[in-house]
């Protein structure tokens, strides 16, 4: 079975203060981390959502990663995921799954990606859980795709499709990560805040 990653990172991060695609943790870019994480997890190929900044974030990636523009990527994360989904469904070989990961995650590492994607189907709906808690990132089969892309809007990407599901597997994580975003540089320690 094969998985391809998603990462969304066109947003602008106006509570931070400029994209979080561009800000350095550890002295890694989040995008350029989040790629890694994904391509050390076992997804192939790596499909990365530009929007704010994109040619700066584009120089930061490696040149094996899929990039696409999602010109609408101001109306949230419903736009990046739509964009990104397309993209996917028109690669070939079709990838079984889609790994779709954010780009503020600098605490999720590759053994929560590879953790997912042994549950990888057509079929799966899953996603990482952090002590019981919902979060990120989110396992597709590729029979969803579609849905999820006609449903995908604002900033709330898939939340609206996966509510109520009952074929939703939680993946518990909490052993390996905190699953916690970045939403503004206070939530980075001093020395990291650049």
């Amino acid at each position: 079975m094969s998985t391809a990653g998603l990462l969304l990172a066109a947003g602008a991060g106006r509570r931070f203060g400029r994209p979080k695609a561009l800000v350095e943790v550890g002295g890694e870019a989040l995008v350029t981390r989040a790629v890694r994480v994904l391509a050390h997890g076992g997804c192939d190929p790596i499909v990365v959502v530009l929007g704010a900044r994109a040619e700066d974030v584009r120089t930061l990636l490696p040149g094996r990663v899929i990039t696409v523009y999602a010109p609408d990527w101001e109306e949230g994360m419903g736009a990046s995921l739509r964009a990104g989904l397309r993209t996917l469904s028109d690669l070939t070989p079709l990838p079984d799954a889609v790994l779709v990961h954010l780009v503020d995650l600098p605490s999720v590492g590759a053994d929560v990606v590879a953790r997912l994607l042994e549950l990888t189907t057509p079929d799966v709906v899953a996603r990482a859980g952090y002590g019981g808690r919902m979060g990120h990132p989110v396992l597709f089969g590729r029979r969803w795709w579609n849905d999820i892309a006609d449903a995908a809007c604002g900033d709330q990407g898939a939340r609206e499709w996966l509510r109520g599901r009952t074929d939703l597997r939680l993946v518990e994580c909490g052993d390996l990560s905190v699953g916690t975003d970045i939403d503004s540089p206070a939530d980075l320690p001093d020395e990291r805040r650049r």
